[in-house]
């Protein structure tokens, strides 16, 4: 592995990082919207609790991949943007409106009560960016973003607004949701009530995501054939070891083993993206750009590796102590007083 396929992995890394925990975030906010029945403020407070000491820290895994990809493969980062411009400019837009309607809803202390404006807002970011971070995922898995040399062909709806980009979009969002369910699950381990109503939850979800997986597929095979081709290809190992965790991940839901459920369905994230990954392997942005051909010089990639190394030695530490820390103290689990509910 020379160089430039050794970045592109870690990226993808970053890539699998950033769907797992941040993507746990954004399933988060889903529920916190979705949040019925007697037990709903204890239902958004439990949201609160889990997101309240990581935040926004989990953007840091985006913020990488960004930086990353423009550093190490700037024509490809050009091409890219370009052709995708107003889904990252939306997504973009959810993410700043997210953090800050979770900040003004004061670090989550009123996420107890009725649902609030602010809350809306949340929700509804939490719904629309996963969706359309995964539509661009599907613009360049499905072959979509055609670029000739340096110069972009497509156009700036060419692949995002297909069929099977919105039908992956809602998958990644059910898959999101499940993950968020699955996590809350094990922080109300203590509250058998409460992790009851997010057993439900994940199980509903688990059940979606596994249809809309089957739908991705099925219009992956009727408009993304060159993406279809890989997934049967060098990623069907993990493409099958997908469809068999994916029934694990029930189970353990069902069977209330909430950190097998929350291991099975973190597993399912990383395996599905895997699966696109290795199959689409060595190609960057399929089918016409290769992750050599579109690598920056090779002392950029040294100096950029190096970089990676001593930052990893530094941020990986950090963001432990950040958790620990705020976990610790997290605002939003104490109880607020009389004071602060007048």
């Amino acid at each position: 592995m020379n160089a430039a396929e050794l970045i592109a992995a870690i990226l993808w890394l970053a890539l699998a990082a950033y769907a797992v925990l941040a993507g746990a975030d954004f399933g988060g906010g889903v529920w916190d919207i979705l949040a019925r029945g007697p037990r709903a403020g204890d239902q958004r407070r439990a949201v609160a609790e889990a997101l309240g000491p990581v935040w926004e820290a989990n953007h840091v895994w985006l913020i990488f991949l960004i930086t990353g990809l423009f550093t190490a493969f700037p024509s490809a980062f050009g091409a890219l943007a370009t052709a995708l411009y107003l889904p990252f400019t939306i997504a973009l837009i959810g993410i700043i409106l997210r953090g800050a309607a979770f900040a003004f809803r004061a670090h989550a202390r009123e996420a107890v009560g009725p649902l609030s404006t602010w809350g809306v807002i949340f929700g509804a970011a939490s719904i629309v960016t996963p969706v359309l971070l995964a539509t661009t995922a599907a613009a360049v898995g499905g072959g979509f973003v055609v670029i000739r040399g340096t110069q972009l062909e497509s156009g700036y709806f060419a692949g995002w607004t297909t069929l099977f980009a919105v039908v992956l979009g809602l998958f990644a969002l059910a898959l999101c949701a499940y993950l968020a369910a699955t996590y809350l699950m094990v922080e109300t381990e203590d509250r058998p009530e409460l992790m009851a109503d997010f057993r439900g939850r994940a199980g509903a979800a688990g059940l979606v995501s596994g249809a809309l997986g089957l739908l991705a597929f099925l219009t992956a095979w009727l408009e993304a054939p060159r993406l279809f081709e890989s997934l049967v290809g060098r990623g069907l190992p993990l493409f099958l070891l997908a469809l068999l965790n994916g029934p694990l991940a029930l189970w353990a839901v069902f069977k209330s083993r909430p950190r097998i459920a929350r291991a099975a369905v973190v597993a399912q994230m990383v395996l599905v993206l895997a699966a696109w990954v290795v199959g689409q392997w060595p190609y960057l942005v399929p089918p016409g750009v290769t992750i050599e051909a579109a690598a920056a010089p090779a002392a950029t990639l040294t100096a950029m590796l190096v970089v990676i190394a001593a930052g990893m030695a530094f941020l990986i530490p950090s963001l432990w102590l950040l958790f620990r820390v705020f976990k610790a103290r997290n605002p939003a689990a104490e109880p607020r007083s009389p004071a602060a509910s007048g």
